[in-house]
């Protein structure tokens, strides 16, 4: 797992990942899991600090290229609500960008996943810029344990820059990094992770992990979303909706259903009706949320009343809906956002 500069990074490695490069450098098979409690529960960020490893076993992954792979993040910004962005390297001149949320007992990391999105979203600032490359499990957990307040994390979600079914890999090696026992150790309930709706990507990761999952609709109506998401000419809703019927999200997991609300577009009772159509006999629930205006879009945000209306309709046809408080709008941090930079 190399980074830009071309080092090997034990960080993100899975156990059975470790236990390769402890064969590689001619340690015993234990020597993986005592790499693991360094790396992840004492989080330390030099392999000189793992000194339960023999000196010459430390030096010998040292001549072999490896580092633990922790950056600090390049630069952050401080919203008035308390939301702080900061920015990672990223891939291909592109840097990536983790938000970190504050909420009362609640601690929220939204993490990227991809510098840029291939999806190409017309309402978003990430799918806007293009696709710059797929960040690895390292990329990934460095967001997490290197920010600041990484010790007071509660809940992590992968709702930042990409798609995380495109880059599934990683998202999964990630993911058994934060839940296994020689890891983090967090419960999958912690984790929520947010797609368009990758059909046979989606299929894995609910086989494979016990994660919340986020699909992002934001219309009802195919010809509609065409035009906002023009994955739905590969991945349908309705077949995706038709597919999620089949997993239980009643008992160890949960099902969302992401819905960004624009004035005269997507806000009408009409689709309301659609909505709760689609979703039936799935269990989820319906986040509403609010438009951050970008430059060109030619979309503009829904009214507060209209959003109350909208919400009101869904819960008296059965459907837990809420609408998500807007966070870091200021800083360039809220949903549909996150850009990055390029770099010189």
């Amino acid at each position: 797992m190399d980074n830009i500069s071309g080092h090997r990074r034990l960080l993100g490695l899975t156990l059975a990942g470790l236990q390769g490069v402890a064969s590689e450098v001619g340690l015993p098979g234990f020597a993986a899991k005592q790499m693991a409690q360094w790396l992840y529960d004492k989080r330390v960020c030099t392999i000189g600090e793992m000194t339960n490893l023999p000196k010459a076993a430390r030096a010998r992954l040292a001549d072999a290229g490896w580092t633990v792979g922790r950056e600090r993040p390049k630069a952050e910004q401080r919203s008035a609500d308390g939301t702080v962005k900061f920015l990672f390297e990223g891939r291909g001149g592109r840097d990536v960008e983790a938000v970190y949320i504050p909420d009362r007992e609640r601690a929220t990391l939204c993490v990227s996943s991809q510098a840029g999105c291939r999806m190409a979203c017309s309402f978003c600032m990430t799918g806007r810029q293009g696709f710059h490359g797929n960040l690895d499990a390292a990329d990934i957990i460095n967001q997490v344990l290197s920010i600041p307040q990484s010790g007071s994390l509660t809940n992590i979600v992968f709702m930042g820059m990409g798609e995380p079914m495109d880059n599934l890999r990683a998202v999964m090696d990630a993911v058994e990094v934060l839940t296994a026992p020689w890891g983090l150790g967090w419960s999958p309930k912690r984790i929520t992770v947010s797609t368009i709706g990758k059909m046979r990507e989606l299929r894995e990761l609910l086989e494979e992990t016990k994660v919340h999952v986020a699909v992002s609709v934001h219309s009802p109506f195919a010809q509609e979303r065409r035009g906002l998401m023009p994955v739905e000419n590969a991945y349908p809703v309705r077949d995706v909706m038709e597919m999620l019927r089949g997993y239980d999200f009643a008992h160890q997991r949960r099902l969302s259903v992401e819905y960004i609300m624009w004035r005269g577009v997507n806000d009408s009772m009409r689709h309301a009706d659609a909505l709760a159509r689609l979703i039936r006999g799935t269990s989820a629930r319906v986040n509403l949320i609010r438009f951050h205006a970008i430059e060109g879009s030619g979309l503009g945000p829904c009214d507060e009343a209209a959003m109350v209306a909208f919400r009101d309709h869904l819960n008296g046809l059965g459907v837990t809906a809420t609408i998500r408080a807007s966070r870091g709008e200021d800083i360039m941090a809220a949903c549909g956002l996150l850009a990055g930079k390029a770099r010189i």
